[in-house]
């Protein structure tokens, strides 16, 4: 018999059950691994650096950084949160840095220093850890033991416990139990991805990234004159831009300005089945009325020389050969001699150009999906389930995922706190 058994040999199963068994150094508690490893996550996160969490400490900014479930981390963030989450593995010795862009990792550079501490505070405490442990079932205990608590059974084994906390992540085989006991899984789908995009304007100059908005729109197919009401209501589908940078690869287009739309956008993109159209304005500091003056103005002044070769605006050089042929002007073509039409041509190209997306591919191995236990049966001030008594969730198991940048580490570190004090307490 466990006080707590733990599913989920990930981060925010291992931090949860530090965090118990420091409180209540007497409980009894265990972690279930599926897998020969643990902590796979943790490894591969940040390129094996490990993006810990983000250099943004205030609750109501952090809490924009999360498409799913901003409303209901306001609190549990104001009770934990990424200062918190700093201070925590400096404590075990374990600093963290700060990167240009906020994300945070372990000083060492490798994600190995965080696996180490877990494990080494795990074996300092007494937790027991149990690889290999596939859960096949959660059940209301029947034992005369063990009123109110579980049973977990393994491939291996039956177990029993007073409290079970679920910190499986996106584990489809732990969302249909969920359903079993009572629970509604939002049905998941993929989020951080980028987008697959062939295109003559960007074929060949993978590498490079510059500054850009870009929206997102849906490709409408047929007549548009129809004007029979098929639906009462059709619902609008959401607005889905976002500027920032964009890096330009071998498949097509990702960087952050792409992760965050496909982020917030997991649901909607899904729907499309991952087939729809981009706006890219690769000029967003610019106003788009001034663009087509600027460029009136420089072939008065550069009569001699080709548009080719002039890169007029600030953006990549490779990038503007690229929009500059697409525009219709020839690589001979000199200022004085490119017409009004192919100015507009070339404004619309850096301010509007469009880009169809034919699918997406996963961004590098940081698989995060939106869906999962939905957040109106989860207490968020415990992470205790509405339905079930003495079962608790943290991590991507619920609806909530984020940006790239350590956000989602910082949802881990957050409910499995909140939910480790509220097992320890209760």
């Amino acid at each position: 018999m466990f006080d707590v058994i733990i599913i989920g040999g990930g981060a925010a199963g291992f931090f949860s059950a530090i965090h118990m068994a420091e409180a209540s150094p007497n409980m009894k508690i265990a972690i279930l691994e599926r897998g020969k490893e643990v902590l796979t996550k943790v490894k591969v996160s940040g390129g094996g650096r490990c993006n810990v969490t983000h250099a943004e400490f205030v609750p109501n900014e952090i809490v924009k950084n999360y498409p799913r479930g901003e409303k209901e981390l306001l609190g549990p963030f104001h009770t934990f949160c990424s200062g918190d989450t700093v201070s925590f593995f400096e404590e075990r010795g374990v600093p963290l840095k700060v990167e240009e862009d906020g994300r945070m990792f372990p000083s060492s550079n490798s994600s190995q220093t965080i696996i180490d501490c877990f494990l080494n505070e795990v074996d300092r405490l007494g937790i027991t850890l149990l690889k290999n442990s596939s859960v096949v079932d959660i059940a209301l205990s029947q034992a005369m033991d063990n009123p109110g608590g579980w049973m977990v059974q393994s491939y291996k084994k039956t177990y029993h416990a007073r409290k079970v906390l679920l910190a499986t992540g996106s584990n489809p085989k732990i969302w249909q139990l969920l359903r079993n006991l009572g629970h509604t899984i939002e049905t998941p789908v993929p989020s951080l991805f980028t987008f697959n995009i062939q295109d003559h304007r960007i074929n060949g100059i993978q590498g490079v990234s510059t500054n850009a908005r870009v929206k997102v729109e849906a490709i409408k197919y047929g007549s548009t004159k129809i004007s029979v009401a098929l639906k009462s209501k059709i619902p609008k589908p959401p607005k889905l831009e976002s500027e920032g940078p964009l890096l330009i690869t071998h498949w097509g287009m990702s960087g952050p300005v792409i992760l965050k739309l496909s982020a917030w956008g997991a649901k909607v993109l899904n729907d499309y089945k991952y087939n729809f159209k981009i706006i890219v304005n690769w000029l967003p500091d610019y106003h788009i009325g001034g663009i087509l003056r600027l460029l009136m103005q420089i072939k008065d002044v550069e009569t001699k020389k080709t548009v080719l070769r002039t890169n007029a605006v600030e953006i990549p050089r490779r990038l503007w050969i690229n929009l500059v042929k697409a525009s219709g002007i020839s690589e001979t073509t000199k200022w004085a001699d490119v017409s009004k039409i192919q100015l507009q041509n070339l404004t619309d190209q850096l301010t509007k150009s469009e880009f169809f997306v034919e699918g997406k591919s996963t961004y590098k191995e940081e698989f995060v999906t939106a869906g999962g236990v939905d957040l109106k049966e989860i207490n968020f001030k415990t992470f205790e389930s509405k339905i079930h008594p003495n079962l608790y969730f943290a991590g991507e198991i619920i609806n909530v995922d984020a940006i790239t940048g350590g956000f989602n580490f910082q949802n881990a570190w957050t409910t499995a706190y909140i939910a480790a004090e509220a097992i320890t307490s209760s």
